[in-house]
């Protein structure tokens, strides 16, 4: 699962993940990780996870190598186990090329993948990863997205902070959205999307007079409103439905029947930005925290 932590400049995001990384203790509360708790457990929630900052940071002197070697030391790795699981983990963030390099030689996007290895190295449940994606060029952006979609497809738990909501919707299967230190929703998306709109909206493109279109729609079951789009081309109509797939047809069908020529009919995506929008009542976004 990747679980995308979303909330505006200030929200609590970074004070969250340092929690429950050990880096911070809590100042009234609980929270656990794995089961442990943070407070009277550190040593057993650490071992649970991966965590890479905002400010990754790395040893610039050393080469990849060495430097996943002595974050492996110190998760007291046996040196018998070590290189296989460094050339293991190099080729899974795509630098088995940079084995000898010096890290002061990669670029962002490598340094980046670099510090994720590390995070991986003592095999945890959970990987925490504070805004990866910021500071990276386009390029690099798609390479941490498809690493992360990896990951999440070797069965690794992913929590992961981004102002870029359009990328975390590509990756993300659960979200928790947080403003001014509260958790205002949390769960998988499909739920809680239809948790703050509990009806569906279909979008029809028409060759023919959308004003018909919306009069042939009167009084049939499950419509709970016509808006009329006629400025765009095509002209349009969007349709707020409650009920199932059936009655979904049972509305195309009368539309047909009513004379609409439809050259297009399908449901509005609704991304995480509307949801963020919708639950914050629009409140400022933007940038860490």
């Amino acid at each position: 699962a990747v679980y995308g932590f979303i909330g505006p400049n200030g929200a609590g995001k970074t004070t969250t993940m340092r929690i429950l990384t050990t880096l911070l203790l809590p100042s009234s509360g609980e929270a656990s990780v794995a089961g442990y708790s943070v407070d009277r457990e550190r040593a057993a929630v650490r071992r649970s996870v991966g965590f890479m900052p905002d400010f990754f940071g790395v040893y610039e002197a050393m080469c990849c190598w060495e430097y996943l070697d002595f974050f492996a030391a110190s998760y007291n790795i046996p040196p018998s186990r070590r290189p296989k699981l460094i050339d293991d983990l190099l080729a899974l963030v795509d630098l088995t090329h940079k084995r000898d390099a010096d890290v002061m030689s990669l670029s962002r996007g490598m340094k980046q993948r670099l510090s994720l290895a590390r995070t991986m190295l003592h095999d945890p449940a959970l990987l925490i990863l504070d805004e990866p994606a910021s500071g990276l060029d386009p390029r690099a952006r798609v390479e941490l997205r498809e690493l992360l979609k990896e990951l999440r497809s070797m069965g690794k738990t992913i929590m992961i902070s981004s102002h870029i909501l359009t990328e975390l919707a590509e990756m993300c299967t659960h979200i928790g959205i947080i403003e001014r230190g509260r958790l205002l929703a949390s769960g998988d998306v499909t739920t809680i999307m239809q948790s703050i709109q509990p009806h569906r909206t279909f979008v029809v493109h028409l060759l023919s007079d959308p004003a018909a279109a919306e009069e042939s729609l009167q009084g049939l079951p499950h419509v709970l409103q016509v808006r009329r789009q006629p400025a765009l081309i095509p002209p349009q109509i969007e349709i707020d439905v409650d009920g199932d797939d059936q009655a979904v047809g049972a509305i195309l069908t009368r539309l047909i029947q009513g004379g609409a020529v439809v050259t297009h009919f399908a449901g509005q995506v609704n991304d995480l930005e509307d949801i963020f929008m919708r639950i914050t009542e629009g409140s400022a976004y933007g940038g860490t925290s």
